[in-house]
């Protein structure tokens, strides 16, 4: 099957699928048009490009894999600074298909603000006053506004109970970053990092059991969490904010908000809470 294309039924956004990619689209400006058009032929080539490096992108940063394409090597840049902690450049193939999508885009039409949303990894671009708005993991920040002045350009989330697998237990790790594809790769390592390493509430399994073709082999991976204590709640988002503000320190994150059982906790310059949402 070829790319699937239609509008949703607010007749603005458009939903472009491609075998396991789906994206939603929106841009305003008066190249809209022609970004529209650009985004449905860039999906057209993005399984051709990566699939034949699919090898090489399930192999660990740490082992220096050898990549040549332009999403590939992107993948390979937004993941290769959380080495030699173990990660594969498809941490962030979300992310940098919605950033090369996005950059289609921009490429081809004069465009105000548009985003690329791939399953809540968002690429963004804004220019003069515009502002997004996007609602974020639930918590004491439930939504978050990016002004065209920040260098805010991605969003992710990551968390064992997502379409993604992790290594830890958090309810969903959001992560705000200067693009998607890096903050779809913070998002997973922070979401490893909020965790409860050898509790018998946490039930894991091996990756590749669960899924085969998972570039996560046979480590192990959340698959059940029994009730935890108010302790080891606040214990395991600790264990996450500490990594959370590495992140932050090294200017690899513009900030992170990370949930678990209903309580939160955040780094970085998170917005408060906001009336107005763009439906990305």
């Amino acid at each position: 099957m070829g790319v699937q294309a239609a509008y949703l039924p607010d007749g603005r956004r458009l939903h472009l699928n491609h075998g396991p990619i789906d994206l939603i689209i929106d841009a305003e400006g008066p190249g809209r048009d022609r970004a529209l058009r650009a985004a449905h032929d860039r999906m057209v080539t993005i399984l051709d490009e990566l699939v034949p490096e699919l090898p090489s992108l399930r192999t660990p940063v740490a082992d220096h894999p050898k990549l040549n394409g332009h999403i590939a090597l992107g993948m390979l840049a937004a993941t290769a600074p959380f080495a030699p902690a173990f990660l594969t450049p498809m941490a962030a193939v979300a992310g940098a298909v919605a950033d090369t999508v996005l950059a289609a885009m921009t490429a081809a039409g004069d465009l105000r603000r548009a985003y690329v949303n791939n399953g809540g990894d968002i690429a963004v671009h804004l220019s003069g006053t515009e502002i997004f708005t996007a609602a974020i993991a639930a918590g004491r920040a439930d939504r978050v506004e990016i002004p065209a002045g920040s260098a805010v350009r991605g969003i992710a989330t990551s968390g064992w109970r997502g379409r993604s697998q992790s290594l830890g237990i958090a309810d969903a790790v959001t992560v705000l970053a200067k693009s998607a594809a890096r903050a779809d790769a913070a998002a997973t390592m922070i979401a490893n990092a909020v965790d409860l390493p050898g509790s018998p509430k946490v039930m894991r399994g091996k990756a590749n059991d669960q899924r085969p073709d998972s570039d996560l082999g046979d480590r192990l991976v959340t698959v059940d969490v029994a009730a935890l204590t108010p302790e080891e709640i606040a214990m395991a988002l600790s264990r996450g904010r500490s990594f959370a503000e590495t992140c932050l320190s090294r200017g690899l994150i513009a900030a992170a908000h990370l949930t678990l059982c209903g309580e939160a906790t955040s780094v970085g310059a998170l917005q408060e809470p906001i009336k107005e949402q763009l439906h990305a």
